[in-house]
């Protein structure tokens, strides 16, 4: 009887999304065998730290990397906008399931949109994206370093440490707490922000080792073409900006005729002050090139992420 090994990261949305994979391999493969192995990474244990200070996102995922290249387990469940752009020799993106909502929420104590916070609110977000943009959108806001799971960061924000916080609407979905969160009036609600988010938000990255054929067929049944080619034009963007994960950058792909790829992108100072943006339009086929051009269009217009 087949088997794979998931490995996963021990916050409850990690789990969550490892399990939705390893049920969506059970119900192709009925007779096969998914076990989850729990990862603790060096993000999840030094939560006190800033992302900057741990390397950036790549914290959350050396870890399950090193586990896979030691044959410890068969695939690793990642958000994918947590996932650098250039993987480790011997690994790679196996497959991308259909992506959830790629928005951020700006999720409030009381009931209010961020044009309407009142001038000084605390925003909590550990992402210099966010800060980028809410500084460039309100720069009269202060924004505090919020890391944590979901769960703990909302009750960050219950215990009152923030006026609001900004998560991954995908996120909240996943855990199911998306409607609940709209419907506690008396302690936050969650808002659509109108700004891009990171590249590869929404979509989850089923990394694996070059080579592994036969784990890359029980895979083919749950990758999404669009999203694969969605996601790879955004890290493409990414990637040649020299970006990394916590970069201020945003991106944006979607493939509304079929054939054809939609990349949006900007660039922000880490302060938002300054802000860099652009359309590139290109086949579905070709997203590295579509991703590339946009990146070094931008750059010709005086995109800096190290500015």
């Amino acid at each position: 009887m087949a088997k794979v090994i998931i490995g996963s990261r021990g916050s409850k949305l990690a789990l969550t999304q490892s399990r939705q994979v390893a049920d969506a391999l059970r119900g192709f493969h009925p007779s096969l065998t998914v076990e989850i192995v729990e990862i603790k990474t060096s993000g999840d244990r030094n939560l006190g730290a800033s992302l900057s200070e741990l390397g950036g996102k790549g914290a959350f995922t050396k870890e399950l990397e090193d586990a896979l290249l030691d044959r410890r387990c068969d695939i690793a469940v990642h958000s994918l906008k947590d996932l650098p752009t250039t993987l480790p020799d011997g690994l790679r993106v196996l497959c991308t399931p259909g992506r959830e909502d790629t928005r951020d929420v700006l999720v409030c104590r009381k009931d209010a949109a961020l044009d309407s916070l009142p001038q000084g609110a605390i925003v909590g977000t550990s992402s210099l994206r966010r800060r980028a943009l809410l500084a460039n959108m309100r720069p009269d806001l202060h924004a505090i370093e919020f890391r944590g799971n979901v769960d703990t960061r909302l009750q960050k924000l219950r215990d009152g440490k923030a006026d609001a916080c900004i998560l991954a609407a995908a996120g909240l979905k996943r855990l199911a707490l998306l409607d609940e969160v709209e419907m506690r009036v008396a302690e936050f609600r969650a808002h659509w922000l109108d700004w891009l988010p990171a590249p590869g938000q929404g979509a989850l990255g089923i990394e694996g080792r070059d080579g592994d054929v036969a784990t890359a067929r029980l895979l083919a049944p749950l990758h999404d073409a669009a999203t694969f080619a969605a996601t790879v034009a955004e890290r493409a963007f990414l990637n040649e900006l020299g970006a990394g994960c916590q970069a201020p950058v945003g991106a944006l792909a979607t493939c509304p005729e079929g054939s054809r790829l939609h990349l949006t992108g900007c660039v922000l100072s880490k302060d938002g002050a300054r802000k860099v943006e652009g359309i590139e339009h290109g086949l579905i086929n070709e997203p590295e090139t579509t991703g590339r051009a946009l990146a070094q269009e931008l750059i010709r217009l005086g995109a800096n992420v190290s500015g």
